[in-house]
């Protein structure tokens, strides 16, 4: 009689914190669900105030190096974090080059633009930056155009890419 209390008691007190493990991972599950169903939203993850306290959990959760929460049942698939801190204006794109002491960043024009005709003459090396071209009957120069690119609020990312839903970058 006394070894069946005990081991009753012991399968009790065994079996007791595996089910409250087990039920804690289904609520970290759901959090995931929540995480994907904000993500698939075309108005934006935080277009509707029920989505932002989970994405914004996500953002604290991905920037401390964790990974991308899970959601069973639903296929999709999440980059590691990267990072990008820098972005160009339409019509520029993002170049790298390396100066004195570092790389610096610039955001140079995908197409010329037109510029000042200092730009189109000769320098001493023999060289010039610029292009004389011809638009509406006249005669005007062009040469590729370089700005400082913009800094981003939320320079880290993941690619996220759910099934049937498409694939969308998360900014945090």
């Amino acid at each position: 009689m006394k070894n069946t209390v005990i081991r009753a008691l012991s399968a009790f007190l065994l079996y007791v914190p595996l089910y409250t493990f087990s039920s804690s991972n289904a609520r970290a599950d759901d959090w995931g669900c929540q995480v994907l169903l904000c993500l698939s939203n075309p108005g934006g993850a935080t277009q509707y105030a029920e989505c932002r306290p989970p994405i914004e959990r996500l953002w604290s959760h991905l920037a401390k190096g964790r990974s991308f929460p899970i959601c069973s049942g639903v296929g999709f698939t999440a980059t590691k974090p990267r990072y990008e801190p820098y972005y160009c204006d339409a019509g520029f794109r993002l170049v790298t080059r390396s100066g004195d002491r570092r790389n610096e960043v610039a955001c140079v024009s995908t197409e010329p633009k037109v510029v000042s005709s200092a730009v189109c003459s000769y320098r001493d090396d023999g060289g010039a930056t610029g292009s004389w071209h011809f638009e509406d009957g006249k005669r005007v120069c062009k040469a590729l155009v370089t700005q400082r690119p913009h800094v981003r609020e939320q320079p880290r990312y993941v690619d996220v890419t759910i099934d049937g839903a498409g694939r969308q970058r998360v900014w945090f």
